[in-house]
Formats: C-alpha cells, structure tokens, sequence
C-alpha cells in the first residue's frame, strides 16, 4: 500500500482536498484501519488536521504504527487506537469531521466496509450523512462473464474444480489468462452517506449479460499468445474454445474517493486489464467451462449477505444460466 502508485497519490488527494476545505488545523480526522505504517494517518497530520484518531484492529499493526508516528514526531498529532472500531469510542467523546477508511477488498464489501462504516456512521463522524464526511464516499463491485484459460487446459480429471468449493480463483488485474465476454454492469453499490437509510443488505440482484462477439474475437488472439508463451500443443483450437467459453462472473471493485478522484482496479467502464494492487475474483460456476458465442445471454442473481456486524463474514452467492441463441 505505501508504496502503490495507482492508489496511494489518490487517496493523499483526496484528503488534501477534505482538509483545504476548511480553516488549516480545525478537522478532526479518523483512520480506519490505519495499518503498520499510518499512512494516511501521516498523509492527513501533515497536510494540516487537527487531530488524527487512528484505528487499527491489529495489535502488531497497531504497535508498529505508533512506532511510525514517534519517529516522525507526530504523537501530539496522531493517537493510536487499538481495537476494532465498533468497539471504541473517540476520547472525550469527540466526533470526525471525515474519516478515511481503505477497508475495500476484491468484493468491495468483503472485508468489513458495510460494518465498520455502519457503526461509524452512527457513532463517530459529526455529519455521517454528507458525502464529504467519507473518502471514499462510494465503493463499488462490478462484475462480468470471463473465460478462463486454465480451466480450459486442466479439465477434469487431471484437476477437479469442484475442491475449490465455491472460493474463487483471484487474479492480478493484469492477467491476460482471464478475459471478459461481456459489458461489466454494477452489481454492488455502497455510498457511505446514505449507509443507514438504504436498507443495507441482504441484497439479491438479477442481470442479464449479452455475449459480445467483438470481444470473443479479441480474447482469441489474446489466449493464442498465452497458450504459445506457455508452449501448449494445438494452441490454435484451445483458443478458440477458451473464447467461446465462460468459467463463471469476474467480480472487481471501484472507489469513488472525493469529486473527480477515483480508483479503478480495472479499466473503467470496459473492464480492460491494468495495473492495480487489488485483485479480481472469479467463482468457479461449472466443473468444465460452458461454451457460449456471441449474441448469446447470461442470466445471472447476485444474492450478497453483508452484515452490520463486524465479526460476522459476508456470504456471496452467484448463480446463472446460458441462454443460446
């Protein structure tokens, strides 16, 4: 994360926007999940706040991170809070004027936001309900049908993908193995702001996908360089039957930071491969691909648990079916 040029310059941004909003050394700021460094915790301290709660659940995290603040000087400036956020409470009963909280995983909701936001929203920001009070102020999860090379190339029985027991296969964003067939729609939409007044989750959406065959004529060549780099005999057939296939629905996030300034873990609105510290994830759907071409749909229901309670896992369930054409 320190070091990670596609997002960390963003976030740094975004709270330099929050914090000139308003009269230098006024706003009180607050970490959520702060980390072994405090990065954004620095980034706020020096660009003027007034205070910078920090809160990191992680004990050898949390210590590392006041080490960090010490030898920077910055221990008037920035207090270390060890614990998880819903079970702490602002010294003195004191309140945020916005909170930073990259706690966004491949699934956006995946690890924690929904509950953590969800407590904060009622408990530690002055003005929960403005979209300024958060950055991010929306995350996202978008999702797509995807072939998938190795699944085309180890079928059964040299490998049962049914051991994966619904956990998905994560990719690095730029990973030319996993190809998209389809437009990516929206399928998780979280804006902090509004976090207590939309009903929250569980949450079941239906989408209907239409295979495009433009695309499937790209992945061809795309899979026949992959199969040639990787010396895999008949490479010219197994691409082709790679194209005209899914594996299951690629899932990856986006953030919506403060005005203008987002992060896209894959290209933005297509969906094309880039360099992201985030990965995408796709769910194995069927013991050996489903062959598809294009002009044909893919009916596919979302249904997401995401708690309001920190300790409890979210549960992510994807179920579809191919209708030819």
């Amino acid at each position: 994360m320190m070091n990670d040029k596609s997002r960390t310059p963003l976030f740094e941004q975004a709270i330099i926007n929050r914090l000139k909003s308003a009269e230098p050394d006024t706003q009180v700021v607050l970490d959520l999940g702060t980390g072994p460094f405090a990065l954004f915790a620095v980034m706020a301290a020096k660009a003027g706040a007034k205070h910078v709660f920090a809160i990191e659940a992680s004990a050898e995290a949390a210590a590392s991170a006041r080490d960090t603040i010490k030898k920077m000087g910055l221990e008037k400036k920035i207090t270390i809070l060890e614990g998880f956020s819903t079970d702490i409470t602002l010294p003195d009963g004191q309140k945020a004027d916005f909170a930073v909280a990259e706690i966004v995983g491949s699934v956006a909701s995946e690890e924690g936001a929904y509950a953590t936001i969800y407590d904060a929203h009622k408990r530690l920001l002055k003005n929960p309900t403005q979209a300024s009070s958060w950055i991010p102020s929306r995350i996202q999860t978008y999702a797509a049908p995807a072939s998938y090379t190795l699944q085309n190339l180890f079928l059964p029985p040299a490998f049962d993908w049914n051991k994966l027991e619904g956990e998905p296969v994560r990719f690095n964003c730029r990973d030319e193995g996993l190809q998209l067939v389809s437009d990516p729609v929206l399928i998780e939409d979280i804006s902090f702001a509004d976090i207590t007044s939309k009903g929250g989750f569980p949450q079941k959406k239906q989408v209907k996908f239409t295979v495009d065959g433009e695309r499937v004529e790209k992945n061809k060549a795309v899979f026949l360089e992959e199969f040639k780099r990787g010396r895999v005999e008949d490479a010219e057939s197994l691409s082709v039957k790679t194209a005209n296939s899914i594996s299951g629905i690629a899932l990856w996030p986006r953030l919506l930071l403060d005005g203008d300034v987002e992060i896209n873990s894959r290209q933005y609105p297509d969906g094309g491969h880039q360099k992201s510290h985030w990965q995408t994830v796709l769910p194995i759907m069927s013991e050996v691909p489903v062959s598809v071409k294009g002009g044909d749909e893919i009916s596919v229901e979302f249904d997401f648990t995401v708690p309001t309670e920190v300790t409890t896992p979210p549960s992510y369930k994807i179920s579809g079916s191919v209708v030819r054409v």
